[in-house]
């Protein structure tokens, strides 16, 4: 009964397919008849030849809209309304559209050449309306409208761009648009019409069965046992229809509602069901995280309307590349997608497919939108067992890609997953780590190379964290990631002052201390500077900022102003690292700075080209008015030898290590 119920609902389809299409195509034959008509006789021809061939193939077109016109007629005054066998009917429908698509695409060809511009123009406009009508017309046979749209529209488009003249390209790029436009729309209204069409033919059969069982409903009345046991199972059926129906709604919310995807839940339950199936094979399958690239700024500059046809129209190039209810949208501009039977070169070769595809550009109300991905994999079930440590792998290798170069493709690995973890956890402490006193300052002293005496120190910053030393190279840029840089940098500068208002040492040692960039463009910066200096009572003057040359890279002008409202406070200004990054000698002459340090990487190679370096730096320094520091210095080859040189001051493990504030009392005091 079953399979009787089902070949009764595709016969009814097809049926109704067959009337939408015939039943809606009267206006269209007319309107094929005067549009050929308008454009054949309402522009005059460059030559009676052509009018004559123009002739020729209205005639063709008018016998065939004509014969179209009565095969629709006898459709209605014959078999409309009734039960009938569609499929002839259709194939005479669909053979009548492909003659007229052929001879509308045969027409446009011919006669391009030889069209005025304001002929082809409306030639085009004709072209694009008809092909527009049948978009909606046409939708219930995706097969007709993508012929008949292609076939008036394509061709000559391709000869508007392909023109020697060039005066027509921008008219075939905007019919290949219009084209494209009404080929997607038609998409979506076939897949409207083909749900309705289900929908009623499953709820005609479902009226049907509710027929026949109230039947038999009234003849078990009169047979009590029988009526007992026909009315159980007809109970029973009812049952698991609205079970069946539950299931539906319940798949239904499952469903992103933007880009008809499978939602966070729904896919979550879907990639399950998928693992315990690869499982049970001993297969493996790969789990792909994307993110796009530049998705931020589209919202940000274009608007949400903008935002959400990109994501729609990403969420259907994606899936291209993966099989039904294999891809979800995980949030926001992040997607998910799920490769059975994968190894990692198949899951690489899907990932750049993925990422070409992506980088497309978009056109989204008259916007070209171009973004990239960056996407993480991870394998099942080397990776992880289940679905949630499968996705949070992939995204943590997603993230790290990310943060390591935009719009790449990397593999989980333990390395990664341990590193990861390890960041997070640090992240997490260094929160607290001020709280916790766990951070301490070092020294190390600067020495002024004519006296050979202590001239300032560096405050340096260390952390322990649960009896480990981490690396300022590892916390700095983790704070900085974090947030952090502003807090912490504040935390230095005033225990650092403290220390120096406390130390017995010579008049007027100076104390140098770095300044990220994150903390000189932080407005409560100078609040904190000017609260240290008043609190300790160190003059302004004994205070050297050092400042890295990667400020060259943010705005001129903002840094400028910054750092001249330092130099307005007395405060000395060294610039640090120098030679290794961003500065030039245009942002130098603009920058105001007392001191710079040569990179400790110049010290350490002991090159000709080094002491090239280092001897333009001092000639620079020179011209500038400004003293330089040598850092890195170790021997006593490299003490003389950058002393001869010219330099003005010297720091490094030669003359002391980074020390807390004790052993640099006692430093002081064994060596002074």
């Amino acid at each position: 009964m079953n399979t009787y119920q089902e070949s009764i609902s595709q016969t009814e389809i097809e049926r109704d397919t067959t009337d939408m299409l015939i039943g809606n195509s009267f206006v269209g034959f007319l309107m094929t008849i005067f549009a050929f008509s308008g454009l054949v006789f309402f522009f005059e021809s460059d030559s009676p030849s052509t009018f004559a061939n123009k002739l020729q193939i209205w005639g063709v077109m008018v016998c065939v809209s004509l014969l179209r016109l009565i095969d629709a007629l006898y459709w209605r005054t014959n078999l409309a309304g009734k039960a009938y066998n569609p499929r002839p009917a259709l194939i005479r429908f669909s053979t009548g559209l492909y003659v007229t698509g052929c001879i509308w695409a045969l027409y446009s060809v011919l006669f391009y050449s030889s069209m005025t511009t304001v002929e082809l123009a409306a030639t085009m406009v004709v072209l694009a309306a008809m092909s527009g009508g049948a978009g909606t017309v046409l939708s219930p046979n995706i097969k007709l409208v993508g012929f008949y749209s292609t076939a008036l529209l394509v061709p000559m488009s391709l000869c508007a761009l392909i023109d020697a003249s060039g005066k027509f390209f921008i008219l075939g790029v905007l019919g290949l648009v219009f084209w494209f436009g009404i080929f997607a729309s038609a998409f979506r209204y076939h897949r409207f019409f083909i749900s309705t069409l289900h929908l009623k033919a499953k709820n005609n059969s479902l009226m049907e069965q509710m027929r026949i069982e109230r039947s038999e409903t009234v003849k078990v009345n009169k047979l009590l046992i029988a009526s007992n046991e026909k009315l159980d199972a007809s109970n029973a059926n009812l049952e698991a229809e609205v079970e069946r129906r539950t299931a539906d709604l319940y798949r239904l919310s499952n469903r992103d509602p933007l880009t008809n995807l499978l939602n966070r839940n729904g896919f979550l339950k879907h990639l399950n069901n998928l693992i315990d199936t690869t499982r049970a094979l001993d297969n493996s399958l790969a789990l792909l995280f994307i993110d796009l690239d530049g998705f931020k700024q589209v919202n940000d500059s274009l608007g949400h309307k903008v935002g959400d046809i990109v994501l729609a129209e990403i969420a259907n190039r994606l899936r291209n590349y993966t099989e039904e209810n294999h891809l979800g949208r995980w949030g926001g501009d992040e997607f998910v997608a799920v490769i059975p039977y994968a190894n990692v070169d198949t899951a690489k070769a899907v990932a750049h497919a993925m990422r070409s595809g992506v980088t497309i550009p978009i056109i989204a109300n008259d916007n070209q939108v171009t973004l990239d991905a960056t996407i993480g994999i991870a394998m099942f079930p080397v990776h992880g067992d289940s679905a949630v440590d499968l996705i949070q792998q992939a995204d943590l290798t997603m993230y790290d890609q990310k943060r390591k170069q935009r719009g790449s493709i990397g593999v989980f690995n333990e390395t990664l997953h341990n590193e990861i973890k390890r960041e997070q956890r640090l992240c997490e402490r260094l929160r607290l780590a001020i709280e916790n006193s766990e951070f301490t300052v070092f020294y190390q002293p600067i020495i002024d190379v004519t006296t050979n005496s202590l001239s300032s120190v560096e405050a340096l910053l260390r952390w322990n964290c649960d009896g480990e030393n981490i690396s300022p190279a590892v916390f700095i840029p983790l704070a900085e990631r974090s947030g952090l840089m502003p807090e912490i940098g504040a935390w230095v500068l005033n225990r650092a002052l403290i220390d120096l208002s406390h130390w017995q040492f010579k008049p007027g040692l100076a104390m140098s201390i770095n300044v990220s960039v994150a903390q000189l463009l932080d407005d409560s910066f100078f609040k904190v500077l000017d609260n240290a200096l008043s609190t300790t009572k160190i003059s302004p003057e004994r205070l050297y900022l050092e400042i890295t040359e990667s400020v060259f890279a943010i705005d001129k002008d903002l840094v400028t102003k910054r750092v001249s409202e330092l130099v307005a406070r007395d405060v000395k200004i060294s610039i640090d690292d120098f030679g290794t990054g961003y500065s030039s000698l245009n942002r130098l002459q603009s920058m105001p700075f007392n001191f710079i340090k040569i990179d400790r990487s110049f010290i350490q190679n002991s090159s000709e080209e080094s002491d090239t370096i280092i001897r333009a730096t001092l000639l620079m320094a020179k011209e500038f008015g400004c003293k330089t520091i040598a850092e890195g210095i170790e021997t006593e080859q490299q003490r003389q030898h950058l002393s001869q040189l010219g330099t003005d001051y010297l720091q490094g493990f030669y003359f002391a290590r980074p020390m807390n504030a004790n052993d640099l009392i006692s430093w002081y005091n064994e060596n002074y």
